[in-house]
């Protein structure tokens, strides 16, 4: 797993500019079948709730909040 693209992927999640699985796996380099991988992991592994929208041609997340891979240290 590469901890660039999946933080990538989920700024574009949440801008809600994936474009389709097909363009989306363009926009990472990766297949579209890897795409669908990294999916189901956020999907199941992170609890994200993650929606795809054919009028949008995008994914988004289907409620507010935050999923961030990034080291946050503590005041």
């Amino acid at each position: 797993m590469n901890f660039n693209k999946l933080q990538f992927l989920i700024k574009l999640i949440e801008s809600r500019g994936t474009g389709s699985p097909k363009e989306l796996a363009r926009k990472l380099n990766m297949s579209e079948r890897m795409i669908y991988k990294y999916i189901y992991m956020l999907k199941h592994e992170f609890k994200a709730p993650i929606a795809y929208s054919r009028s949008m041609k995008s994914y988004y997340f289907t409620e507010n909040g935050r999923l961030d891979l990034k080291w946050k240290k503590d005041n």
